[in-house]
């Protein structure tokens, strides 16, 4: 490996960890930059997965005051996302490359229209929330679980653009502020990450290239960093802005 090389993985390193924290789809940096280089495909994504865990608790760690109060909520959804990264990383061992080609981009499209109409949902479910004296409706208490799970299988993957699903499903079932969002999306994305990293050094050690997750590990560490100073300081419009403009760019990367 090059110097140049070297310089140019950890910068993509960088870039994925600030675009992480601040929404997802950092792996649209890291991932085409590791195939220009010649990787194959698994091991790229394998020891990508592996360095963005980096990125992900100083970015979760940046966004700590943000979370105060969200400790019984991530203790309900923080095994489904468990759980799904651990299915979605086995998946992406035993399934071809091209079997979740046509659905991951449908997903994402989602996760972009949800962000947008998320305040206009939320509205409405906090209106039907204090019809009903406060008790969230049993629909909402089944689909947020379930829609952490299949983010989590989706992110155990692959990965690009988990924020943006993340955002836009917890935009519309939540009432929370979506700076505060954004810190519970930090958190499941790391978790996500790190049991699909995990699950990879268990099952697929000779698919992991060290070299590349230990520079997309440090540059990512310190995007997370970068990301969580510049995310916090967004107001709601802008970051929901950034949001989908990230989205429709995956979007279209996906589908070239």
């Amino acid at each position: 490996m090059s110097w140049v090389e070297m310089l140019l993985i950890l910068l993509a390193g960088m870039a994925a960890g600030t675009i992480n924290t601040i929404v997802g789809s950092g792996t649209l940096v890291t991932f085409p930059t590791l195939l220009a280089f010649g990787y194959p495909a698994v091991t790229a994504n394998v020891s990508n997965t592996i360095g963005l865990v980096a990125g992900g608790l100083t970015g979760t760690w940046g966004y700590r005051k943000e979370l105060v109060g969200s400790g019984d909520l991530l203790k309900r959804l923080a095994p489904m996302s468990f759980v799904g990264a651990v299915v979605g990383a086995l998946l992406l061992i035993v399934l071809p490359a091209s079997a979740f080609d046509a659905i991951v981009p449908v997903l994402i499209g989602v996760g972009v229209l949800l962000v947008i109409f998320g305040p206009a949902l939320q509205r409405r479910a906090l209106a039907a929330h204090h019809e009903d004296g406060g008790t969230a409706p049993g629909w909402q208490r089944v689909a947020l679980p379930a829609g952490i799970f299949v983010a989590g299988v989706y992110g155990g993957y692959f990965g690009a653009a988990q924020g943006v699903l993340l955002m836009g499903l917890m935009s519309v079932l939540l009432s929370d502020p979506v700076q505060r969002i954004n810190g519970i999306k930090n958190v499941l994305g790391t978790i996500v990450n790190a049991v699909a990293a995990l699950t990879f050094i268990v099952v697929a050690t000779d698919k992991i290239d060290w070299a590349v997750a230990g520079l997309v590990g440090l540059g990512a560490l310190m995007g997370g960093v970068i990301g969580a100073r510049v995310g916090r300081r967004l107001p709601p419009w802008a970051l929901r802005t950034f949001i989908v403009v990230i989205g429709i760019v995956a979007i279209i990367n996906l589908l070239r």
